[in-house]
């Protein structure tokens, strides 16, 4: 399927170390009316029939992540188990997850994979008072409540220690990570790549792979094509994948010109196509909007350009520009003009 994997790699190899693994989530490929049970990789897994996307406004989006707290709980309450998981965004499945800790009495894991609430009340999606007063309770109760928690890079614990008064012991950082065998690589991959895109032949190739969302600040790139054409650059740009901005998108590459002439739309792939289009890419980009708050996350799309061995753009700070800058993996951009970042 399309999206991350983390959460599959983590539970497949506790199936190989010997554990029993239960997952509990929602079928994203096509809306479905009823509950049903598969076992992948040895893992049993259970899919509630709750809609979810990233084209969903704000608001139905909260509504899903409700819905599916409810129904994890009444699903999961009959699951025999020593450790309950919960892996967050969004910060709702800390509901269930506290909930079952409590009923079951064995311990909870919460992993925090963004910051939340604090991202979305920094782009102002959330907005209420009153929700972000509940939100961030709710944030420090399960805090308080796990036994372990998991951020995801050094900056999540960092932010944890300090806004919410947490003992850093009690913290573990473990972040995104790729499978270097399957993303290695392949001139074979490569060129059946570019040979099904004409408009692509030989010209270098920035990539970007992953969410259109208002935090992923994709407008950049619809910039820095417009400014690319205007100096007569060869470089294209390719934006693969879905979400609420992109016919947004779409229209601004078309007022600025820019639109199936150096920039280019596909939709969503899933992780064993996008080998294809990593090994095409001369660069692979991870855009995130200019916010503090959204810098600390651990992107999926940065850990498979080093595994594909490619150089990383980033648009951004935090502790990946830092990453970037001093192992000399790419070009860290933040606070660079598209002028000068499309001239260099």
């Amino acid at each position: 399927m399309s999206g991350g994997t983390r959460s599959y790699e983590f539970a497949r190899r506790l199936v190989l170390m010997g554990h029993e693994v239960n997952m509990i989530t929602t079928y994203r490929e096509k809306k479905i009316n009823k509950y049903f049970v598969t076992r992948e990789a040895g893992i049993n897994i259970h899919w509630i029939p709750i809609y979810y996307s990233n084209h969903l406004n704000f608001s139905s989006r909260i509504i899903a992540f409700l819905k599916f707290a409810w129904f994890a709980y009444f699903k999961a309450k009959n699951i025999s188990a020593d450790l309950i998981f919960a892996s967050s965004t969004p910060l709702t499945v800390s509901i269930p997850g506290i909930l079952l800790s409590k009923k079951k009495k064995i311990p909870l894991i919460f992993e925090v994979r963004d910051l939340w609430p604090s991202v979305p009340i920094a782009l102002k999606v959330l907005k209420n008072n009153f929700i972000c007063f509940l939100a961030k309770q709710l944030e420090d109760f399960v805090y308080r409540y796990s036994k372990v928690i998991i951020a995801l890079s050094p900056t999540m614990k960092k932010n944890i220690i300090i806004n919410n008064k947490i003992s850093s012991s009690k913290i573990i950082v473990i972040p995104n990570g790729s499978d270097l065998k399957e993303f290695k690589y392949s001139s074979k991959l490569e060129k059946k790549f570019r040979k099904k895109r004409l408009w692509l032949g030989n010209n270098p190739l920035l990539l970007y792979a992953g969410t259109f969302g208002k935090v992923n600040n994709l407008q950049y790139a619809v910039n820095l094509a417009s400014a690319l054409y205007k100096i007569n650059s060869n470089i294209k740009i390719l934006l693969v994948g879905n979400g609420i901005e992109k016919d947004n998108l779409i229209k601004i590459a078309k007022k600025k010109k820019v639109f199936q002439r150096n920039i280019f739309f596909e939709d969503s792939v899933s992780k064993y196509q996008i080998r294809e289009y990593f090994s095409a890419a001369t660069i692979c980009a991870s855009f995130v909007i200019s916010i503090k708050e959204a810098w600390a996350n651990s992107a999926n799309k940065f850990f498979d350009t080093l595994a594909s061995g490619k150089p990383i753009f980033l648009n951004h700070g935090g502790w990946m520009y830092d990453i970037v800058n001093r192992n000399n993996l790419g070009i860290a951009t933040h606070s660079t003009s598209i002028v000068e970042v499309a001239k260099n």
